[in-house]
């Protein structure tokens, strides 16, 4: 990354008040950015967007939905952002079988009001998109999917990050490239990290278990992901703005940021390691599902190093570690905002002597 470059740029982040949105915006403001925010308030009651006191160093952020084209136009206008990480999403596998239409409705029209809302700014000029490693045709291949290889989905979330693809990739082809506007898409693996109090993903499940006192259920502990720090894709997704700002074409495609293969590790492995660093803490399996789940996934980053110059920094145990640190704080009463920079500073350093 170019401190030089973020030196007040205006940045408008969707999803700024969720997990990843939380720790791009600090990261940003952190860069020297302007940042601006839209997003619907936090998913869940205890969050990092407030943990951390993110909306203390936004510039402006909108209370709003992707879904609502006027308000999406609005908030671009006010923003007036040359920059936009578009990460406002439904995210969560499970809740994507029991709200389909709110599922598709937010990712995939969600994305086509804040393309049209792109398209009638005159200062936007670079756009990244994040979708997700699932929006693959996942074969259960042990070898990691390359941008090139066939979108698909099994569900309705990955279903519709994949059709997010495909409408970005008609709008760069059909508007954006021609009025001068970069756009491009970035795939991350399963992503962990200090503040995810989500529902139904992996860490925030071990973590509220641990400090219930009980074991961990587990329904699959066979399936392999590609397990990162949340620090990780941000990363690349800096680094593919910066790019994506010098006009050059070949930048404005979809990218892989995911970890390397020695990082893409069966459930039991990231939990076994996980009961290692946590006191007291258990897990067992049930294999009590009746969804369909993948047994297998794992990203091919090697455009991204090629190509940007990206690599991860944080093996899997330096993340979990991170990510342990990050929960003691947070218990023990720290100033997570202060936390939170203090651990991408530790990154930065990693980056810069790596």
């Amino acid at each position: 990354m170019s401190r030089s470059f973020w030196q007040g740029k205006r940045v408008l982040v969707t999803g700024h008040t969720g997990f990843k949105g939380s720790w791009l915006s600090l990261w940003l403001h952190k860069s020297g950015a302007e940042v601006h925010g839209y997003a619907l308030p936090p998913p869940t009651t205890t969050n990092l967007f407030s943990v951390a006191s993110v909306a203390s160093l936004l510039k402006s952020h909108a209370t709003a939905d992707v879904r609502d084209a006027d308000a999406m136009q609005q908030a671009l206008r006010e923003a007036d952002p040359e920059i936009v990480f578009h990460l406002a999403a439904q995210p969560l596998v499970r809740q994507s079988y029991h709200e389909p239409v709110e599922t598709y409705a937010t990712n995939v029209m969600g994305t086509v009001n804040l393309l049209e809302a792109v398209r009638s700014s005159s200062n936007v000029r670079t756009v990244v998109n994040v979708t997700t490693d699932k929006c693959y045709d996942n074969r259960e291949w042990f070898w990691g999917y390359r941008e090139g290889e066939a979108l698909g989905g099994s569900d309705p979330y990955a279903s519709s990050k994949a059709c997010a693809e495909l409408v970005t990739a008609a709008y760069r082809a059909s508007f954006l490239a021609q009025a001068g506007v970069a756009i491009a898409t970035a795939r991350a693996g399963n992503v962990i990290g200090g503040g995810d109090w989500a529902d139904d993903r992996l860490v925030p499940d071990f973590f509220r278990a641990a400090h219930a006192g009980r074991p961990l259920e587990v329904r699959y502990a066979g399936a392999t992901r590609p397990w990162q720090h949340v620090l990780e894709p941000l990363s690349g997704y800096l680094l593919l703005a910066e790019n994506l700002a010098s006009g050059d074409p070949q930048f404005a495609s979809a990218w892989n940021f995911g970890p390397t293969d020695e990082d893409a590790v069966p459930v039991r492995q990231l939990l076994d390691r996980l009961v290692s660093k946590v006191e007291g803490t258990q897990w067992r399996e049930t294999g009590a599902s009746t969804l369909h789940e993948a047994g297998y996934l794992k990203l091919d980053s090697s455009k991204a190093r090629g190509l940007l110059g990206w690599r991860p920094r944080w093996a899997l145990d330096e993340a979990l570690d991170k990510t342990v640190a990050w929960d003691a704080a947070w218990r023990s009463g720290g100033d997570m905002q202060d936390f939170c920079l203090s651990q991408i500073e530790m990154y930065e350093g990693v980056a810069a002597h790596g």
